[in-house]
Formats: structure tokens, sequence, C-alpha cells
């Protein structure tokens, strides 16, 4: 059904053949830059990357003939650079696997078969982007507080945290600054129509004003 355009081709791949695929290629990674610009917060970096991703895979692809098991490996480490150092976020992922994917699509010739993935699936990511279907819950977080080593923790927000909160639940305890204070990690729903500056201001009175965070699940940071 998805016939390659490298069928037909004898003593190597022509001219005409291969400006096709490189141009596909490329339009085919424009497309998806564009759609991880309108669903994340980027850099253009990360945009032009995306955009020329499919490219080179492709050429990878074609200088190895077609080999589809060395192309992975090969590309697979290739991967791990971009977040070897810096943890990707999920979106980022997606898109660099989605650019890989189709990269090796045109390097196999399928530049149809590419197109249609291509079309599937960032209808599917503009879908999911732009409707509530999977979105978690808004009011969930994740609220760390720090605490002197003399308070005893266990039970001294419970009554903050029943004001503010419909669910909450200790999930990690870490000893800090040579054992003098603790950190508590709590995962929290936080109530209809509470103000968190009155919730947190609660919270400082109980840990004798020591640092209070109080953030959404992806940006949850070490304090």
């Amino acid at each position: 059904m998805f016939n390659t355009v490298f069928d037909n081709t004898i003593g190597g791949m022509s001219i005409a053949t291969g400006l096709i695929c490189v141009g596909v290629a490329l339009l085919l990674g424009i497309i998806i830059a564009i759609t991880h610009m309108k669903t994340s917060q980027t850099s253009k970096g990360f945009l032009v990357t995306l955009a020329i991703l499919p490219l080179l895979v492709m050429a990878v692809m074609i200088m190895i003939n077609g080999n589809l098991g060395t192309s992975i490996a090969i590309l697979g480490a290739f991967s791990l650079i971009r977040f070897r150092s810096i943890q990707g976020q999920a979106k980022e992922l997606l898109s660099i696997f989605f650019a890989m994917a189709i990269g090796l699509a045109c390097g196999m010739g399928h530049l149809l078969f590419g197109t249609i993935i291509t079309a599937i699936a960032v209808a599917a990511i503009l879908f999911f982007s732009f409707t509530p279907i999977l979105e978690p819950n808004k009011k969930q977080r994740v609220l760390k507080i720090v605490v002197p080593e003399d308070l005893d923790y266990e039970e001294v927000f419970d009554d903050i945290l029943k004001k503010y909160t419909s669910k909450h639940e200790l999930v990690r305890m870490k000893t800090m600054n040579m054992g003098s204070l603790y950190k508590l990690t709590y995962n929290v729903t936080l109530r209809s129509g509470i103000k968190e500056k009155e919730f947190l201001d609660e919270i400082r009175i109980k840990n004798c004003n020591l640092k209070v965070l109080l953030s959404h699940p992806v940006l949850e940071e070490e304090i």
C-alpha cells in the first residue's frame, strides 16, 4: 500500500528522487516544529532542531543504505545528547521522537506514509493540547515545608491541611543543614475558593517562618 520511492531506482538514487525526499523531510520537519511551537513554550534553537532533524535522519538512513537496525542504534545515541545534562520535558521528548520517526520514514522512501503519520500525529497533538481531555486536576499542588528538627511535624500541620486541602499526603522527608532542619514534601489537592497566601501564612506561623514552597507538579523545584 505504501510503496517506497526507491523501488524503481537502478544504480543508486536519482537526483530528482533525492531532492523530493529532501523537500518532503524538510517540509514535515517544519510542520512538526510549528506544532510544537503552538502547543509548548520553547526556544527558536529547539524549533530549528525539530525542523532540520527529519532531514538529517533521512541522510543517515541513505548513507547506511536503509539498514533500519543500524540507523535506530545510531539515532538512539544521538537523541540522548539533547537530554544528557538537562532533563527534557515530555513534549520535547515527544517532538524529538516524532521528528526522528518521520526522518526514518523519509529515509526509507515511504514519503506518503510519513506524510499521513505526520497529519494524524499533528491532529492528535493539537486535539489533546487544546481540549480538557487527559488534563490533570488543576487543584493539585506539591507543598514543600522546611521545619526545625525539634518540631513534631507529624501532626503540627494537620489542622491547616484539613482546612485548606481536600486531600493531602506526606510523600517524602529529608534532613537538611547537617540535620538541624527537615524538609517535608506533600502532594495536596486544594479546596475551591481558598486563598493560597493565607494557606502559606498559616504554615509559616507553624514552621517558625522557614521556607515554604507551593507549586504545580510540573514546576516542582528544590528548596
